[in-house]
């Protein structure tokens, strides 16, 4: 499977050129946008486990987990290891599915978890640049049938993701190549560039992330968007601009993993307290069970002492 790239949608066709317009300059330019935290309200692989959660392909407790275990990478950061662990993780589940199958049902979990997750402010900078006659990928590090599903349903050109392995049309589990992740987002963007005869200089580039730094220097114009704290930082000394679409910023002073954010955290901390509440029902339960039977156990005394 190779790197996805569409024109039009799924519903309507959309208008525009097949190459990037060129700038007053002459320069073909072009925007980049990443997904989660970005585009979309925390973390469009855990929207799509979640749908597949509710159809029995794993359990809850596993979402659970899986958040878990991103609220620790966020809290140590997340290194090339990590991403491809965690990545590796999260796409093991459709080991031994069809691939027509797998993006069939990311139709419906869109429709279902995602569509109501876009950030309407970032959604209307990536039309602007289609306005204005410049093209528009998604470059992100979830599966490349995912993130093609959202470009298409927000009529954006095309999208480069993480492309997992598949044989005969079936998927094995594992990942094939890099996870579309820090440098390999750049060299992706950069090999677009090549294909597609774009002046990057001429180009933007969007994301929440400090781990998105390599993709953002490419480009003529970054803009750090929902940023996390060091991407925030970042821009400030490089004068980038700071959009942030974000009601409130409780979420981002205590950590929640930028990976996921907000509804996926505390989709998972509901699990996650859900199973706490059960282990202590029970728990509270067998303790009472245990006193009783002990006050039973004394009275029984007291009358074979009379």
């Amino acid at each position: 499977m190779n790197e996805s790239t569409f024109h039009g949608s799924s519903t309507e066709p959309v208008d525009e050129p097949e190459t990037g317009r060129p700038s007053s300059s002459g320069a073909i330019g072009a925007a980049f946008f990443d997904v989660d935290n970005t585009m979309m309200v925390g973390a469009s692989i855990f929207h799509f486990a979640k749908g597949m959660a509710t159809r029995k392909f794993f359990s809850w407790r596993d979402i659970a987990t899986f958040t878990a275990r991103q609220a620790r990478l966020r809290v140590r950061g997340e290194s090339h290891h990590d991403m491809h662990s965690t990545r590796d993780s999260a796409l093991a589940f459709v080991a031994g599915k069809k691939v027509d199958e797998i993006i069939a049902l990311g139709e419906e979990i869109y429709d279902e978890e995602m569509a109501d997750r876009i950030w309407s402010g970032t959604h209307a900078l990536a039309r602007q640049h289609l306005e204005a006659g410049e093209r528009v990928w998604l470059v992100t590090a979830t599966p490349v049938e995912l993130a093609t599903i959202i470009a298409r349903r927000l009529h954006l050109t095309g999208a480069l993701g993480t492309v997992a392995e598949s044989v005969d049309g079936i998927y094995t589990g594992r990942l094939a190549g890099d996870v579309l992740h820090g440098e390999a987002k750049a060299a992706a963007v950069r090999k677009l560039a090549v294909r597609e005869g774009l002046d990057l200089a001429a180009c933007s580039a969007y994301s929440d992330s400090i781990n998105d730094l390599p993709m953002l220097s490419l480009v003529g114009r970054a803009v750090a968007v929902n940023p996390d704290s060091a991407l925030r930082a970042e821009a400030r000394a490089r004068g980038w601009e700071i959009r942030d679409f974000r009601t409130g910023r409780k979420a981002a002073r205590i950590g929640i993993p930028a990976a996921l954010g907000a509804g996926a955290a505390a989709g998972g901390i509901a699990v996650g307290l859900a199973i706490r509440r059960e282990r202590q029902a029970h728990a509270t339960a067998a303790a009472a069970a245990a006193a009783a039977a002990a006050r039973a156990g004394r009275l029984s005394s007291r009358l074979r002492l009379r």
